[in-house]
């Protein structure tokens, strides 16, 4: 009889265990804490629940050799007088989305690291023009009345200017440099996360278009050599583990892109260097701190001047720049910038975010279509000139498609697409409002003018220009398939999340108590 009521307490024990584990596993038997839908109340990243996954929020890394630019308000355009008398910068209010830039100019061993891959990826004979497009252009160095030989042949290659920034190449080459550096570091962090084989990367050689490709690994067209991560946390649909990285699992950065002349010349004032700091983080005043308009990028007033307490910055050059007819670094045994041609990408006072030369040194390419009035025209929140809509093309099967260089094939979109909606009619909007039929404006390339829908803006004064030019509100032009040994360019990149920076929240919160509404 004992034993009878020994088994039978064993029975009930079972019994409340199994409801034990099934109240604690879920409905669906899972045996992990899963994240639910505000909206549907389903399990995400659950197998047992339409294995839809999503990743943890995450922060945006600090790509390469980026800095990150908190966004905010500025008055773009002139803030000096406008002595050349274009009326091509009249001063606007504007509004620019946080984001990243480069520290310093692209410099020549940077710009060596892209041809050494050019030239080992696309070896082969048929590929020989991409290499030559690649290169940059050393014979800007030359001038018909002085001896600047030595310049042709040695800038961009000797080791003495492996950090001078990068000259001779034009918006395009800039541009590719761009696409290029995004995919050589996306392709960096799949293989530090073990998503990609370590050996597949140790040699280049002779890989054409089968070379990685962000877009291409994403869409499913490229298929590296799957490596072994330390710590899988990926998941498909049905709960097995992935090795293959979609961009919704946060791993990948946005693309390098050159920056937008709004951005640029934001950057360049480094205006966050007259905020006042807040005694704690996130606690600032947030209202009109631009008191004044400054004339150049390293500057808290307006006459330019820099100086410490003990008076050590009084009287010492800033940038590189011309400060006259014939004097380009000033007397022997008192040189004043100590540059008679660009200098150390680093050389040079950095402004309030930690940027170089934005005042001399190289004018820079960015993005945008050259406009004289720019300013007029576009937005006045992430103002811009040069969309050109594209999307990826597919072919008859419904797949996409790789070109010769491993990109996928991108066409235009049409204005036939695009009569229909609200935001935009047109495909190319390049010279919307100056320069269609709509503006009744004509630019007559090579006969009225030498402005078309190919000149792009460069910015920020260089070695060989007078002070005027160094002023971030200056803007000029040149074609984008020229090239200059007084222009370079550094990259940008898109910022996502949060405005602020990491560790900050988008929007103003409160105490949850203060956020809970009434209960009825």
């Amino acid at each position: 009889m004992q034993r009878l009521l020994n088994l039978k307490n064993l029975a009930y024990l079972s019994a409340a265990l199994v409801l034990f584990s099934s109240c604690k596993n879920g409905l669906f038997g899972s045996k992990n804490k899963h994240e639910k839908s505000e909206v549907t109340g389903w399990n995400y990243n659950d197998k047992n629940m339409g294995g839809f996954n999503v990743s943890k929020e995450k922060e945006q890394k600090t790509g390469p050799g980026l800095v990150f630019v908190q966004g905010g308000t500025f008055t773009m355009g002139a803030t000096d007088e406008d002595v050349m008398g274009d009326w091509n910068n009249v001063p606007r209010r504007v509004t620019v989305s946080s984001f990243y830039i480069d520290r310093t100019e692209v410099a020549n061993v940077h710009y060596r690291e892209y041809l050494h891959w050019v030239e080992n990826v696309f070896d082969d004979p048929q590929y020989a023009k991409v290499i030559d497009d690649a290169k940059p252009d050393t014979l800007v160095w030359r001038d018909e009345l002085a001896y600047n030989e030595p310049l042709v042949e040695y800038y961009f290659r000797h080791p003495s200017y492996n950090y001078y920034p990068v000259v001779g190449v034009s918006w395009k080459q800039a541009n590719d440099f761009c696409l290029w550096r995004s995919d050589r570091v996306n392709e960096r962090i799949l293989v530090e996360k073990g998503y990609i084989n370590k050996n597949q990367v140790k040699s280049y050689q002779g890989q054409g278009q089968d070379n990685f490709n962000t877009q291409s690994y994403l869409k499913g067209l490229y298929q590296p050599q799957p490596g072994k991560p330390k710590k899988n946390t990926l998941t498909d649909a049905n709960g097995r583990p992935r090795n293959t990285v979609t961009f919704e699992d946060g791993f990948m950065l946005p693309n390098y892109r050159l920056p937008t002349e709004a951005e640029w010349e934001y950057a360049a004032y480094g205006y966050i260097n007259q905020n006042p700091k807040p005694k704690k983080k996130n606690n600032g005043t947030g209202e009109e701190l631009i008191k004044e308009k400054q004339v150049y990028s390293w500057s808290q007033n307006v006459n330019g001047l820099r100086d410490t307490r003990h008076g050590s910055w009084q009287g010492k050059f800033l940038a590189n720049f011309k400060r006259g007819n014939g004097d380009m670094m000033g007397v022997a045994g008192g040189l004043n910038d100590n540059a008679s041609i660009p200098g150390p990408v680093d050389a040079f006072f950095p402004n309030g975010f930690g940027l170089y030369n934005m005042s001399g040194n190289v004018n820079e390419w960015v993005s945008d279509v050259y406009r004289p009035l720019n300013s007029i025209d576009v937005d006045d929140f992430n103002p811009y000139r040069g969309n050109r809509y594209q999307k990826f093309k597919k072919n008859d099967n419904g797949e996409f498609e790789r070109d010769s260089l491993g990109r996928v094939v991108k066409v235009d979109v049409t204005d036939e697409e695009s009569k229909n909606r609200r935001n935009y009619q047109r495909g190319n909007v390049i010279n919307y409002l100056d320069g269609d039929s709509v503006s009744q404006v004509t630019y007559g390339y090579g006969v009225t003018t030498l402005i078309s829908d190919k000149s792009r803006v460069i910015k920020g004064g260089s070695w060989n220009d007078r002070a005027y030019w160094l002023s971030p509100g200056t803007r000029r032009f040149l074609e984008e398939d020229q090239s200059s040994s007084t222009v370079g360019f550094r990259c940008a990149m898109d910022r996502v999340g949060s405005q602020e920076g990491n560790g900050f929240k988008t929007g103003n919160t409160w105490s949850k108590r203060r956020q809970n509404s009434r209960k009825n």
